[in-house]
């Protein structure tokens, strides 16, 4: 089941254009993987599915973005049940200056007017054992979560997203800041979380891209030259250029 298509989609940074006709489709409950060399376009096709790009002055996108048979490029989309339900992880773990628990209820808090003491205690252990986090963190709940491991907090900051209930999850490069041993532990999250979830993934490793996702596109100055299961994408390209990022010809 397609969960979001792309039609002949454009971006343009003032004058520059960093997408050109994307046209793709992101199936339900598969991990995509967009790869590409630096500044192909992999993170503003990212941050196009929860419109972040807007917040950048001099944007200007046309096209279509149909999350769930609704245009969310529409002037009268609501940006705030978007982001609620597309959510997003940076490349650098960003948990806020509080301690663990209000990390996770920050979101809550702010969509939801007087929740309960139990039902957000229900929410910070349903996020925590969804990130595979709760055994470590149950008695620490109270800590500041600056004081976590790299690979901690960029679990948390999963946890903080799922605890508001989205229907997507955006990674860009949430690995790239963690060690070997701490990636492998991210890649098998992604795993499970894709039984609940979309997950769209950028990556500029292509090992990861291959062991964690169902399905790759590969980006080349704003375009997207090809899309497709990524067991084919990575043994056999369709499309030269495919073939000459993957093999190292360049990029």
């Amino acid at each position: 089941m397609k969960k979001i298509e792309t039609k002949n989609l454009k971006l343009w940074y003032g004058k520059f254009q960093a997408l050109k006709s994307v046209n793709s489709a992101f199936t339900a409950n598969r991990i995509t993987a967009i790869i590409g060399p630096s500044g192909c376009g992999k993170s503003t096709l990212l941050r196009v599915f929860n419109r972040m790009n807007d917040l950048i002055e001099g944007i200007r996108t046309e096209g279509e973005v149909v999350i769930d048979n609704e245009n969310i490029l529409d002037s009268k989309t609501d940006l705030v049940v978007l982001r609620k339900k597309v959510g997003m992880v940076f490349q650098r773990p960003n948990p806020f200056p509080l301690s663990i628990y209000e990390n996770i209820v920050f979101g809550e808090k702010i969509h939801v007017d007087h929740v309960s003491k139990e039902s957000l205690d229900e929410i910070v252990e349903r996020s925590l054992k969804d990130v595979l986090l709760w055994d470590e963190l149950k008695d620490r709940l109270k800590e500041p979560a600056l004081r976590l491991s790299l690979e901690q907090k960029q679990r948390l900051c999963i946890a903080r997203l799922i605890a508001v209930k989205p229907d997507v999850l955006l990674m860009d490069e949430p690995c790239s800041t963690l060690d070997p041993q701490s990636t492998s532990r991210v890649e098998e999250l992604m795993r499970e979380l894709k039984n609940k979830y979309t997950i769209i993934i950028v990556t500029h490793n292509m090992q990861q891209a291959a062991r964690v996702s169902d399905d790759t596109g590969f980006m080349l100055l704003g375009e997207l030259i090809e899309f497709g299961q990524t067991h084919n994408i990575f043994t056999a390209p369709k499309d030269k250029r495919t073939e000459d990022y993957i093999t190292g010809r360049y990029g």
